[in-house]
């Protein structure tokens, strides 16, 4: 297979349709038309020599075997995207593009502040923030900056340790007048708790603080922001960040029961030489210690 530069506009276009799983979908998000992606896809196909995408349903599908073409497309684009960012300013000042990748709630419930703070300082950046509960890949540039909750493992990245996120139990003021003052046995035995769908994670966590998990739950979700909106409406109690609890005004359950996740801001150690990066990631290292 022979690439030349004007290819990797053939990879954007493969990418879309596993993305959307239709041509005329594809289109629409990469602003072509329907007609330029079906030959943009026939030209990859005549390049690889072998078809790319099978039709079903659900509408077209990648061809058994091909996954691994898809993760070599999702680092060209992180690549290309990476590089947009860094040519989007000089690298002294600090202007341009910083992509910030963190968890869900995070990016709803505890940055926003930050951040204003941080645009208003230096109006001339950017930010491109990225909601996602998996760790963005850093050496593959999916991300400048990450806030993560478990420690980076790879060497070539700069990470700080920042405040640990204390969670607790809380309910809206209506149910809570229902329970409080009971053990988190009988809290547990009433059924009223939010959990999780498939993850095992907050079971996990209780057991680790010798907690038993509940045998039923009122109202379950793997999604953060969902649970939150849930304990928000008074549907059940459940476990948020203390911080978020507290500043929506719900009442705290077992003030006792507190327990930290640590929580870690990491860069690729090449960001370091951009100062808007560099500024970002100073900044979310002291607001969030």
């Amino acid at each position: 297979m022979k690439l030349a530069a004007g290819n990797w506009e053939l990879f954007a276009a493969y990418l879309a349709v596993c993305r959307t799983s239709s041509l005329s979908a594809a289109a629409r998000q990469l602003g072509l038309s329907q007609p330029t992606v079906r030959r943009q896809i026939e030209a990859l196909e005549a390049l690889i020599g072998a078809p790319l995408f099978t039709r079903s349903a659900t509408g077209l599908i990648p061809v058994a075997g091909h996954s691994a073409l898809k993760a070599q497309a999702e680092t060209m684009e992180a690549a290309a995207q990476a590089f947009a960012r860094l040519a989007s300013a000089a690298a002294d000042t600090v202007a341009g593009a910083v992509r910030l990748s963190c968890s869900r709630v995070y990016g709803v419930e505890i940055l926003p502040p930050i951040l204003a703070a941080l645009m208003a300082r230096w109006p001339a950046l950017e930010i491109e923030l990225v909601l996602t509960n998996d760790v963005s890949n850093l050496l593959r540039r999916d991300a400048d900056i990450a806030v993560r909750l478990t420690p980076p493992q790879q060497e070539a990245l700069v990470a700080r340790k920042v405040a640990p996120m204390r969670v607790g139990l809380f309910a809206a003021p209506s149910l809570a007048k229902r329970l409080e003052g009971l053990d988190f046995p009988t809290l547990a035995a009433t059924g009223l708790m939010i959990g999780q769908d498939r993850s095992e994670t907050l079971a996990d966590g209780l057991r680790q603080h010798g907690l038993v998990p509940p045998q039923r739950t009122v109202f379950r979700s793997d999604d953060d922001l969902a649970q939150l909106a849930a304990i928000r409406a008074g549907i059940g109690f459940g476990i948020c960040q203390v911080v978020i609890g507290e500043s929506a005004g719900l009442v705290r359950l077992l003030p006792d029961v507190t327990p930290a996740v640590g929580a870690w801001v990491v860069m690729h150690e090449d960001q370091s030489r951009l100062a808007r990066t560099r500024t970002v990631f100073d900044a979310l290292v002291a607001d969030l210690t």
